[in-house]
């Protein structure tokens, strides 16, 4: 973890410090809480403001103190001139009294080296010495009004001079009050020319973000009012092509994928519904049929057919169990090394006589991860579907693709072919192509979408290839990299 700087720390310490005075303070922290803006609009157009704000007072401080700098230097430049001019009567011994002033000039005080006034302006006649005794040349900043003079800032400068008579030193004060009318008009110029721009920037943003968020406040009306009936319809797609833009056709893609979702389930639903109530007809009829025949012949094949009919109900409900749990696993399930070569022959040792035999080509030991039981499952479909379909012999065949990373299952029969177009029909649920895969040879068709569910789960494929005078159903499994 990064070391934090004192400048974090003292920012984390007065956010808790803020956050501890509210806590103590329940009425503050609802003020806080209703003060605080909550749309996105209103966040985003103080958040300007605020900005510009900075910006202008900085600016107009920086403004402001160069323009004080540049008048005061003026000034102090037309008095230390002055200054001069009088240093150099002084050492030629030309000093007179009253001394005339310039232009820009508001005194002028000539001290000697016993601080005696020698010689100064008219309106400093019979006054004190402006400078205390002992201060050096130099140049500085100071109020007269205390002296009873002007309500003006004033420049002094100070320099020293030589006369026939001893050591003098010259003071000139120039006024500021140019400077000072200059910076209060510059700073009220200022403070208006900024709150004008700061109310049009809030004026702006609050137009442009409400103009911004007006297409995402129609997706989320939309949407609102998007019900489990109404999965088909859109919300409003921006004509630009921005962020906004992508999330509606996102959205719509979202709705698009749920409607289809809805369909699936209701067509599942429908035909579960017509797979669960066939047999159930078939059976209540066989057990009428049963309790009104005494005859023991009739009664026997009635109660076989009812006990046949109840197998086929039982395995229908087991495979729609098994397909809500495929559907709504979240893929977190505990998986565990599985050795599928020792898992197929395990499955064909179970499953005993068959109508027709089974050659296992599985030479080599392939482990991945999965849910042993679930894998299992998807080798006894395969193997229940080739047996209805062969017409002789099936083979299974089990192979390491080294290149691709996956272990390669394939269960092949030497049934009739599948026509590339059903190739992908077979998949979906309760899918029958024809008389041969009807629910009165044995099938529930379920077998095979849940065998491609368990393959998906496991990050892998089923799919069906081209095989001369056979099909195959190759499952390609992936396998850990540690072992590929």
């Amino acid at each position: 973890m990064a070391e934090q700087t004192p400048a974090g720390a003292a920012h984390h310490r007065l956010r808790a410090a803020v956050h501890r005075h509210l806590a103590r303070h329940p009425r503050a922290a609802a003020l806080v809480d209703r003060l605080t803006p909550r749309s996105v609009r209103a966040r985003t157009t103080l958040a300007a403001c605020a900005s510009v704000a900075v910006v202008l007072c900085v600016a107009s401080a920086a403004v402001i103190v160069l323009l004080r700098v540049n008048l005061e230097r003026t000034v102090e430049a037309d008095a230390r001139e002055q200054a001069q001019a009088v240093a150099r009567l002084a050492t030629d011994g030309h000093l007179t009294s009253p001394l005339p002033l310039d232009h820009g000039t508001d005194f002028i005080q000539v001290v000697d080296a016993k601080h005696t006034v020698v010689a100064a302006s008219q309106n400093l006649t019979g006054h004190p010495p402006l400078a205390p005794a002992g201060h050096s040349n130099g140049h500085r900043t100071f109020n007269l009004d205390a002296r009873g003079h002007a309500h003006h800032h004033q420049r002094v400068t100070s320099i020293a001079a030589t006369t026939p008579t001893g050591p003098v030193t010259v003071y000139v004060g120039a006024s500021l009050r140019t400077a000072d009318a200059a910076e209060d008009l510059t700073t009220a110029a200022l403070a208006v020319l900024s709150t004008i721009l700061l109310f049009t920037v809030g004026a702006l943003t609050w137009r442009a973000t409400g103009r911004a968020l007006r297409p995402v406040e129609a997706i989320r009306a939309e949407v609102a009012a998007i019900g489990d009936r109404d999965l088909n319809r859109r919300v409003p797609e921006p004509r630009s092509d921005d962020e906004i833009a992508r999330l509606a056709d996102t959205m719509n893609a979202m709705l698009q994928r749920l409607e289809a979702a809805g369909t699936r389930q209701r067509r599942f639903i429908a035909d579960a519904s017509h797979e669960l109530r066939s047999p159930l007809t078939v059976l209540r009829t066989q057990l009428e049929v049963a309790l009104a025949h005494s005859d023991p012949d009739v009664h026997t094949d009635l109660v076989a057919g009812a006990l046949e009919d109840t197998e086929r109900l039982q395995a229908l409900a087991a495979d729609l169990l098994l397909l809500a749990r495929l559907d709504t696993t979240d893929h977190d399930w505990p998986d565990e090394p599985v050795d599928l070569a020792d898992l197929v022959r395990s499955t064909l040792t179970a499953r005993g006589a068959e109508p027709h035999p089974i050659a296992v080509h599985a030479p080599m030991s392939i482990i991945i991860q999965g849910n042993p039981l679930w894998l299992r499952r998807l080798l006894t479909n395969l193997l229940d579907n080739a047996q209805r379909h062969a017409r002789s012999h099936i083979t299974v065949r089990l192979t390491a693709d080294r290149t691709s990373g996956h272990a390669v299952l394939d269960v092949t029969n030497d049934g009739p072919p599948i026509e590339p177009a059903d190739r992908e029909k077979i998949f979906e649920r309760f899918a029958r192509l024809d008389d041969a895969r009807s629910r009165d040879d044995g099938g529930t068709g379920l077998g095979l979408p849940i065998a491609r569910d368990i393959a998906a789960i496991h990050e892998g494929t089923l799919t069906v290839l081209d095989a001369p005078g056979a099909t195959t159903f190759r499952t390609r499994l992936p396998m850990p990299p540690t072992l590929n």
